[in-house]
């Protein structure tokens, strides 16, 4: 008896290559805008889109690792804008100092999250969204109302710039957010700690009796998000030489949304960091090309929201056909 291979469905292939659906999204929205205006396709502008998703990419790094284990974090552009200031305060001494310091505190506030999430079982979102009032008054307490410009050679070291190909302007700070990518791709797909994420996004319970440790695991998360957090801080001072206190104010929210557009299940144990980087160039490409289409930045706001919100659905649906 001859035996006929079946073919994937569509929900199935979503499941299983979570990246797909985003990958194929960003062609898309490419296709359009660069119909749509004359100037998206430039050299110029694709180097300034990248640029604009580095800092909300990187915090959706540390972002992804969270959801993963079907937590959230509300407070991690409110860490990394903390460790912005510690760094500019810091910098009229050593500049590597200030960057250790930096990311330290980041990955303190990180570590504190994940000891109240395993020891007191307390829900990430109740969590979080308390360090998220905080730390965003620790910092505007800390900076005294006042921003900080940067003039240290090593704070300001990934806005430094190269030509690939003599034409594409390429930041050390991409670069360095591509290796990080590249690196939690790794160390998810192809060791222990990363299966045992996934393990405890899927069934904490299943996980435990198969002799993870979960709290161990949980806490290690929220640990490395916190440093992931520090470089964010780091690529922002890169970017833009000044540490302010009142930026980033919605950082939070578009790492989650990048997370969630790029495949990753608000409900853990399905996903990746390469989906979050397309979801990061989605809302950069998004912004973009509305701003140069004329549509007014509260449009595109809605846009976002809706793209959200069809993301989660087509998840939710994936998840039902395949059970």
């Amino acid at each position: 008896m001859t035996v006929t291979a079946r073919r994937p469905g569509v929900s199935e292939l979503v499941l299983r290559y979570p990246a797909l659906g985003p990958a194929f999204a960003l062609l898309l929205a490419v296709v359009v805008f660069s119909l749509a205006t004359d100037t998206f396709l430039n050299v110029d502008n694709i180097s300034l889109v990248v640029a604009q998703s580095l800092v909300v990419g990187t915090l959706a790094l540390g972002q992804t690792l969270i959801i993963l284990t079907a937590g959230i974090d509300l407070a991690n552009a409110a860490i990394m804008v903390f460790g912005t200031l510690l760094m500019a305060k810091l910098a009229g001494g050593s500049g590597l100092v200030a960057l250790v310091a930096g990311v330290v505190l980041c990955a303190f506030f990180g570590a504190v999250s994940g000891g109240l999430v395993t020891s007191l079982r307390l829900p990430p979102f109740i969590v979080t969204l308390g360090m998220l009032t905080v730390v965003a008054a620790s910092s505007r307490i800390f900076a005294a109302g006042q921003s900080f410009p940067v003039t240290d050679g090593l704070l300001g070291a990934l806005g430094r710039h190269f030509y690939l190909f003599g034409q594409i302007e390429v930041t050390v700070g991409m670069v360095l957010g591509l290796v990080m990518f590249l690196v939690a791709w790794y160390v998810l797909g192809r060791t222990a700690w990363g299966r045992h994420v996934y393990a405890l996004g899927n069934d904490p319970e299943a996980a435990r009796l198969t002799g993870i440790h979960v709290n161990r695991t949980r806490f290690s998360v929220y640990l490395v998000a916190g440093v992931i957090y520090g470089i964010a801080a780091w690529q922002a001072i890169g970017r833009i030489p000044n540490a302010d206190p009142n930026a980033f104010q919605t950082g939070n929210l578009d790492s989650i949304t990048a997370v969630v557009i790029g495949g990753t299940s608000l409900f853990g144990g399905r996903g990746g960091v390469l989906g979050t980087l397309v979801g990061a160039l989605i809302v950069s490409v998004l912004r973009s090309g509305l701003t140069q289409a004329g549509i007014d930045n509260l449009y595109q706001d809605v846009a976002t929201g809706i793209l959200v919100i069809v993301a989660v659905a087509l998840d939710q649906l994936a998840r039902r056909r395949s059970r």
